[in-house]
């Protein structure tokens, strides 16, 4: 009987496809496996992944996508789209053991690897005696702290958003306690108690894969090897197996501006253009847009920026994909695209992130903080300005500004609002200063590292991937 691997990423653009990149990776190293895809339908309007989906399928035929049915999610009163995510996961369990069922008739299941967010998922494997491992997204910082989070809770009875204090956790710098993600600021909300007992589960799990790499996260991956993030039980193998990064900008689909903004580039002198970009969910009112328009045009730097609409509700992301363009000259200050056309361009929308921060002209990216981008710059070789948004950005900032040291922070206020002269300071000292050309240098240093960890035959991610198929041994 063939042999297969399913993948059980979260519905979600950056999950499905961080979690594909991990399938290819497999199928290079194994390519008499199929890989098997369960695709959760999204809880929320984050984008259709029909054409990636389409795309992936084309060009991979050893990759199939299973389409989960739809459920209905009960009415939720918690503010977080992570806790519509859990809910949605955990009424899917049912359908999840149906998909593998039906797989295992004419596969032999090596694994099933799931996104953190589908733990509720792995009672399903354990039951029809398939390994279950994670693929955990985000930097190892965080998994870290995750795999803490229980210990924390123990230490105290306060809501992490009334502790006003540095988080202390095995391999991380300290961490404000108002940076840890938005669900579990408030251990009264139901996100909260979905995260703890992701985290309880984690640490069962048979292994957990994470898209980082050695020389990136030396010291919080030492602490999770080491079983310091489990301080009352045995830590599962961390196999830190990336940077995993998509090639292409194949995920979104096209946009007639693209051509357009790439051409622009061509014309811009080597790394003198700083590159503005917020992903899929990173919406701004349009009174922090008019803010950033004031503070790049008295940088004096040039700059690609790709705008979105406002959102329309408060915390909604219903309203995340609009259907129509941006109103440039509505949302922008009056004349500012008049006044900076020789030094910038206005991308509407959406922009071919991967061809962009790969382009000579590019040499700053101002940044969400996601860690499908992150990678992306890294692998470009493109030092950061980290301005965080949602999920786990905060502590990205944290470790990308102290501890990998290759961005600036951005800082706001304390509603979150980001002033005009914060943007043009950061933007001039990224692009044109010593502490700019220091933090470029050791971003350059990461992205040949990040090439040896994958492709040297003693790389760190290729050693971590060869002891993740050696574990199906001892789980056969």
């Amino acid at each position: 009987m063939d042999e297969a691997i399913v993948l059980y990423p979260t519905p979600a653009i950056g999950h499905l496809i961080s979690m594909v990149e991990l399938g290819k990776l497999i199928l290079t190293n194994r390519p008499s496996l199929t890989i098997h895809v369960l695709v959760a339908p999204p809880p929320y309007n984050a984008g259709s992944t029909a054409p990636y989906i389409s795309s992936v399928s084309a060009t991979i035929p050893s990759i199939t996508f299973h389409s989960l049915p739809n459920v209905t999610l009960p009415p939720t009163i918690s503010p977080h789209h992570e806790t519509l995510i859990f809910e949605l996961l955990r009424l899917n369990n049912t359908n999840v053991h149906q998909s593998l069922v039906s797989i295992s008739e004419r596969y032999s299941i090596r694994a099933l690897i799931m996104d953190l967010f589908c733990s509720q998922a792995l009672s399903v494997a354990t039951n029809l005696n398939i390994p279950g491992y994670y693929y955990f997204t985000s930097p190892a910082i965080c998994l870290a702290f995750f795999l803490y989070f229980p210990t924390l809770h123990r230490n105290t009875t306060k809501s992490f958003k009334d502790l006003n204090t540095l988080l202390e956790f095995p391999g991380a710098p300290p961490v404000p306690s108002s940076d840890v993600p938005k669900p579990v600021l408030d251990r009264f909300d139901k996100a909260y108690d979905y995260f703890l007992d992701c985290s309880i589960s984690a640490a069962k799990s048979v292994g957990i894969l994470v898209n980082s790499f050695q020389s990136l996260e030396s010291r919080a991956i030492g602490a999770l090897s080491n079983g310091q993030c489990v301080p009352d039980g045995p830590t599962p193998p961390i196999y830190c197996v990336g940077p995993l990064i998509a090639s292409s900008d194949n995920s979104t689909g096209g946009n007639v501006t693209v051509p357009d903004c790439l051409k622009w580039l061509e014309l811009q002198p080597s790394q003198s253009v700083v590159f503005l970009c917020f992903g899929s969910l990173g919406l701004f009112s349009m009174e922090q847009l008019k803010e950033i328009a004031i503070g790049l045009e008295k940088s004096g730097i040039r700059f690609l920026w790709v705008v979105r609409n406002p959102p329309t509700q408060a915390h909604s992301l219903a309203t995340s994909v609009q259907s129509h363009e941006p109103d440039l000259d509505s949302l922008l200050p009056e004349g500012f695209l008049e006044r900076t056309k020789d030094r910038g361009l206005v991308v509407k929308s959406w922009a071919p992130q991967v061809a962009v921060l790969n382009h000579e002209a590019v040499g700053g990216f101002v940044t969400h903080c996601g860690w499908n981008s992150v990678l992306e710059s890294i692998c470009a070789g493109v030092p950061m300005i980290a301005w965080p948004l949602y999920a786990e950005q905060r502590i990205n900032r944290v470790s990308m500004v102290k501890e990998m040291r290759i961005a600036l922070p951005m800082n706001e206020s304390e509603t979150g609002f980001v002033s005009a002269a914060e943007v043009e300071k950061r933007v001039r000292e990224l692009m044109d200063s010593d502490k700019g050309k220091l933090i470029r240098e050791r971003t350059l240093a990461m992205k040949n590292e990040a090439k040896t960890a994958l492709n040297e035959e003693e790389g760190s991610s290729r050693v971590a991937l060869n002891n993740f198929f050696e574990s199906w041994n001892n789980t056969s």
